[in-house]
């Protein structure tokens, strides 16, 4: 475990395995490698930020519950990737406003608070780290909350489908998951799914969808 522990270190941060900063040597040498079952809670709305966590292997779902009970999706947590949400509690003090769940089996690097926090303030290469990976996924952030608010839903389904297809082409989950996904109702995304199988785009089945035509997907993606 421990020397699968550096080796996820090398593959996924380099930018920490490879510094001779004392501080973060110190921080790659302690941190725990920890394996999730997909479904696993990571953290919940309301709850305090105990450690900042690295992905290396699978994705977490990270979500909002509205007043109305609809969850809507905020981004994912892949490898290579913090949570931005993790890292602003953690710099700020605040509690959790969302919930983490495990999409699938997750494998993470994970640094406890005070380890964090001396890291922060003890070596501006981690700060550097810390800040330019939360600046990035902000940004990505802010175009997703864009999409949501102005984007045509089918452009949007259009751009999931495409992101979550496996190498084959195929898409493994149900139309309820996409309108988590998309922050829209399950009716509402099974009848574009249904008229993009009408138009020989997709062709659906029980928990998957199959991208027939992907150029016409992105086309649409990209269409203004």
């Amino acid at each position: 475990m421990e020397e699968n522990k550096h080796q996820y270190w090398e593959s996924c941060f380099p930018e920490l395995a490879g510094s001779n900063d004392p501080v973060i040597r110190k921080l790659v040498d302690q941190a725990q490698l920890v394996r999730l079952p997909p479904g696993t809670s990571v953290f919940e709305p309301g709850t305090r930020c105990m450690s900042y966590l690295l992905v290396v292997e699978g994705s977490v779902r990270v979500q909002l519950i509205t007043e109305s009970g609809r969850e809507a999706v905020l981004y994912h947590v892949r490898s290579g990737n913090s949570c931005i949400l993790t890292t602003s509690c953690l710099l700020g003090g605040q509690h959790y406003p969302a919930e983490g769940v495990t999409e699938n089996a997750v494998t993470a690097l994970v640094i406890p608070a005070p380890d964090f926090e001396q890291a922060v303030e003890g070596s501006r290469a981690f700060r550097r780290f810390v800040f330019a990976n939360l600046g990035r996924r902000l940004a990505e952030v802010m175009e997703r909350i864009e999409q949501i608010a102005f984007g045509p839903i089918d452009r949007r389904l259009a751009g999931v489908l495409l992101d979550l297809a496996d190498g084959d082409g195929t898409v493994h989950t149900t139309h309820q998951n996409l309108a988590v996904e998309l922050g829209s109702a399950r009716e509402v995304v099974s009848r574009h799914l249904k008229r993009f199988e009408a138009q020989g785009w997709v062709r659906l089945g029980r928990g998957t969808v199959n991208i027939e035509r992907p150029e016409a997907l992105r086309a649409l993606v990209d269409s203004v």
